[in-house]
C-alpha cells in the first residue's frame, strides 16, 4: 500500500487526519491549515485513485477507504487521532466511527450522509466518466459544490477546483463512484460510539441538512452544526468551518 500523504504542524501536537471529497486532492484543506496546525499535527492524504495514490487490484469499497486510514495510523505509530472528513471523506469517517472508534478521540464529518445518493446514480456517473472522462463532470460540479453567490464572487477559486477535477484520474474517480454505490451505513449509525460532529451546508443539494439531522438523531454521541454553504463547506466558509471543528475537538 502506497498512500500519498503529508504531515504539517508541530510534531508533538495531537494528530488530526483530514479526508477530502471525491475528485479533489488533499490541497482542498489548504483554507484550514493555518488554524488547524496551531493545535494539531495535521495528516492529509489522497484516497485511492486520487493524487498519486494508486487503486487496489480489487474493486474499491468503503471498507478499503477506511482501512487505509487505520494503516496510515499504524505506519505513523499513532494509537489515536482526531478525524475530519468531507463528503466521501466524511463517509469514511462514519465507517471509522463504527468499526474503529477506539482509534479516535473525536470525529467531524461534513457534507456527508450514511447513504449518499443512490446506487443507480453512482453507477451511471461511473459509466459516464469511463466513457467521456472527467471534463463533463468537472463542468457540472461547481453548481453542486457552491452557491450561485460563491461561484460569482470567487470565480477564480471555483475554476481552479474544477480544473483540478478535470485533470484528475478518471479511473480512480469511477472506482470511488462504484464504492459509493455500495456504501450504506444507515443501519450502523446507532452503533457509532465515538463523539461525532456533523457539519451540514444550509444550501447543500447533495447531502442535505436533513441527512445531517438524521445522523445526529440516530448516533449516540453526535452534535450538529449548520453553515451557510453548499456542498464544499470548508472552502466556501473556511473560518467558521475551522472554528466549529476546533471548538468540538478542544471542548
Amino acid at each position: 500500500m502506497t498512500i500519498d500523504y503529508r504531515l504539517d504542524g508541530p510534531s508533538t501536537a495531537p494528530l488530526l487526519v483530514l479526508s477530502n471529497s471525491l475528485g479533489t486532492t488533499f490541497e482542498l484543506w489548504q483554507p484550514q491549515m493555518a488554524a488547524l496546525t496551531q493545535r494539531f499535527r495535521v495528516l492529509r492524504y489522497n484516497q485511492r485513485g486520487h493524487g498519486t495514490t494508486p487503486l487496489p487490484a480489487m474493486p474499491l469499497t468503503l471498507d478499503i477507504l477506511g482501512q487505509d486510514v487505520i494503516a496510515l495510523l499504524d505506519k505513523l505509530d499513532m494509537e489515536r487521532a482526531y478525524f475530519c472528513g468531507i463528503s466521501m471523506g466524511g463517509l469514511t469517517g462514519l465507517w471509522l466511527n463504527r468499526y474503529h472508534p477506539q482509534r479516535f478521540h473525536k470525529l467531524a464529518v461534513a457534507n456527508t450522509a450514511a447513504r449518499i445518493g443512490s446506487a443507480e446514480g453512482w453507477q451511471q456517473r461511473a459509466q459516464q466518466v469511463q466513457q467521456t472522462g472527467l471534463a463533463p463532470i468537472a463542468a457540472a460540479s461547481p453548481a453542486r459544490w457552491f452557491t450561485e453567490d460563491f461561484q460569482r464572487d470567487q470565480a477564480q477559486q471555483v475554476a481552479v477546483l474544477a480544473k483540478q477535477l478535470a485533470q484528475g484520474n478518471a479511473a480512480g474517480y469511477a472506482a470511488c463512484c462504484q464504492a459509493l454505490a455500495q456504501a450504506d451505513l444507515r443501519a450502523e449509525v446507532p452503533h457509532m460510539a465515538a463523539p461525532l460532529l456533523a457539519i451540514a451546508g444550509e444550501h447543500d443539494p447533495v447531502t442535505t441538512v436533513a441527512d445531517a439531522e438524521w445522523l445526529v438523531a440516530n448516533a449516540p454521541n453526535a452534535v450538529l452544526a449548520i453553515l451557510p454553504t453548499s456542498h464544499i463547506s470548508n472552502v466556501a466558509c473556511p473560518v467558521r468551518f475551522s472554528q466549529q471543528v476546533m471548538q468540538f475537538f478542544t471542548a
